[in-house]
């Protein structure tokens, strides 16, 4: 409104509407925060109720089994407590079959992983069919474990693939009985996992040297290093993340090795293949040693969940540190 008095013209500022005054709804006494448990809850309990029946629930089994001496029939009368488990370390063949697997995580880590690095780099580079080549490294991964065993178990068999390839190219004095010859078996086994595996560490590093920066390596190259110097100084120590979630992986799956190894020697020859998980299935379900099988399973148990422990403890804690400092700057 306005009013007029001769020349001078005088408006009326409208009365202020009051502010109300806003509440959120997170701020009403547990209203909010129990919606917000309920819906983590509801997320949640899916994957945990998984967890549980699949993991929690045997292995907590496997721990009460393996304090009886059971052989899966009778009732569970007969309690040895700690027995099992003296006994499975006074066993040269579980002595044995830890030895083996710990050499196998060894070969990984020096031969296998070293091996991956140098195709990865090698397939990371712009040349002529290297989606071929990706392919033909990756193929033997998809291949299940029973078809990759039996394949490699009729080529290296006595005057099988292996033995005719190498008399065909003149190195016949140096064929082996691959398989039967306990001096020479677990490195055999070595070379098939090593055929079947190395695809996947190939497309891991792969997708680590992808997230590398290229920035850095051109002003690298402007500052004179050479290729070298690069891969060395700047590329190895960026895929280090990459590279240490693999060795997690290879030695996790070095100690739980059973398939391929299996259908190929069955443990053998005299025990020189004999892995912690085959000599569980042959005294847990062949021998219906139900208690003791149970006793070694929570050995390997033990085994896996300390070293997961201790490698996230010394050696995975600053990739996650990082991840977290980064994600919340």
């Amino acid at each position: 409104m306005s009013e007029t008095t001769g020349s001078i013209v005088i408006e009326e500022e409208p009365p202020e509407t009051p502010v109300k005054e806003f509440v959120p709804t997170a701020s009403v006494p547990g209203q909010g925060r129990w919606r917000f448990r309920l819906e983590i809850a509801g997320f949640l309990a899916p994957a945990a109720l998984i967890y549980a029946v699949f993991v929690l629930i045997p292995v907590g089994m496997a721990m009460f089994y393996s304090v009886f001496d059971w052989n899966g029939l009778e009732p569970l009368d007969n309690f040895v407590g700690l027995g099992n488990f003296k006994d499975a370390f006074a066993d040269p063949v579980f002595i044995t079959a830890i030895k083996n697997c710990f050499i196998i995580v060894i070969l990984s880590i020096l031969i296998q992983g070293p091996i991956a690095i140098s195709l990865a780099l090698l397939l990371n580079r712009p040349m002529r069919g290297r989606g071929a080549l990706r392919l033909i490294f990756f193929a033997p991964y998809v291949l299940s474990e029973v078809i990759t065993a039996v394949m490699w178990l009729l080529l290296l068999q006595p005057e099988g693939g292996v033995d005719q390839f190498m008399q065909a190219i003149g190195l016949g004095e140096f064929t082996q009985l691959w398989l039967a010859d306990r001096n020479i078996v677990l490195y055999t086994l070595f070379v098939v996992i090593t055929w079947k595996y190395i695809g996947f560490a190939i497309i891991l590093f792969l997708a680590g040297l992808q997230a590398i920066p290229q920035e850095l390596l051109e002003a690298a190259s402007i500052d004179g290093a050479s290729y070298w110097k690069m891969q060395r100084h700047i590329v190895l120590p960026l895929l280090g993340p990459t590279i240490r979630i693999w060795a997690f992986l290879s030695i996790i799956g070095a100690l739980q090795l059973f398939d391929l190894v299996y259908i190929m020697t069955l443990g053998g020859p005299a025990n020189a293949s004999m892995t912690m998980v085959i000599y569980i299935q042959q005294h847990g379900f062949v021998r219906s040693e139900f208690g003791y099988g149970s006793a070694v399973a929570v050995i390997l148990f033990a085994i896996c969940f300390a070293f997961a422990l201790l490698y996230q403890r010394f050696v995975l804690r600053r990739d996650t540190e990082g991840a977290l400092t980064r994600g919340t700057a």
